[in-house]
């Protein structure tokens, strides 16, 4: 047997069933039963979130590390390339400096032809007693040409390639130069030696001279021009009753750092080889 109810009665029903639920929500009673029911939804989604917010921070710091590792590579690279670039700015002013004093040199001596060298060998040994140079006969140069640096004399060419050419420097052993001690005038000369010292030999045993004095090339012998400065005496040594003093001399030039040279390509030395007699000439 179906009852049926009225519609109006239905609709007064539903809304009293609808006003009583809002009632109950309004009044608290809902409360506890929806907190047992969302608590452990909301603890799941917590969970999660979490587990995903750790695999992005581990994928996201992956991807920073091997960033960071790239942009240090570059560092690291640009670095090295600017420290290429400070060394070879460096040199490029050590090359300028040099060459600058060398003008002034040439400037200072304007007597002299000059034409520059760069070095590009040393004497292996300790006591350079050599070096060699970038320029040759096809430039120029001869055997016995004058070398000087920025500071003074440094030695003469001795043997010539089309290219290239050996420097014998002062500190050579069989070097004999004829010079002068200033302010005196004393004549002497010059020589090198097996460890690389230069010194004054055969000054008279009256002449004032003394540790300061400088010394130059005399001209004399016809192996270097007149005026050249060769360096400057540290000490002086005289025996009584020896005919001649000695010295020892601090050169101008630093041998160990020689780079760039000038050779005088205007000066011939004289050969008095067919002058002088032979011992056994009556």
């Amino acid at each position: 047997m179906n009852i049926r109810f009225p519609k109006s009665l239905r609709i007064i029903a539903l809304s009293l069933v609808a006003i009583g639920i809002l009632a109950l929500a309004l009044s608290g009673v809902f409360s506890s039963f929806s907190r047992w029911v969302v608590s452990p939804i909301t603890s799941v989604q917590t969970w999660v979130s979490r587990q995903y917010q750790g695999v992005d921070n581990f994928v996201s710091a992956s991807q920073d590390i091997r960033e960071i590792r790239q942009q240090n590579t570059e560092l690291e690279a640009e670095n090295a390339r600017m420290q290429a670039q400070i060394v070879e700015l460096q040199q490029q002013l050590v090359e300028f400096e040099i060459l600058s004093a060398l003008l002034e040199f040439a400037r200072a001596n304007p007597e002299h032809q000059y034409i520059g060298a760069s070095v590009i060998g040393r004497d292996p040994s300790p006591f350079l007693n050599y070096i060699i140079i970038n320029r040759g006969s096809d430039d120029g140069l001869r055997r016995g040409m004058p070398v000087v640096t920025q500071n003074g004399l440094a030695g003469r060419v001795v043997q010539v390639t089309a290219t290239g050419a050996r420097v014998s420097l002062i500190t050579d052993p069989v070097t004999k130069i004829n010079v002068r001690v200033e302010p005196s005038r004393s004549a002497a000369v010059l020589s090198g030696s097996i460890k690389g010292d230069i010194t004054l030999e055969q000054i008279p045993q009256d002449d004032d001279v003394n540790p300061g004095n400088l010394i130059l090339t005399s001209g004399l012998g016809g192996n270097y021009p007149s005026n050249i400065i060769v360096g400057q005496i540290t000490s002086v040594r005289s025996r009584e009753n020896a005919l001649f003093q000695s010295a020892s001399v601090q050169p101008v030039t630093d041998f160990s750092d020689l780079s760039i040279v000038l050779v005088i390509i205007n000066f011939e030395p004289v050969d008095f080889n067919p002058l002088i007699p032979d011992s056994g000439t009556p």
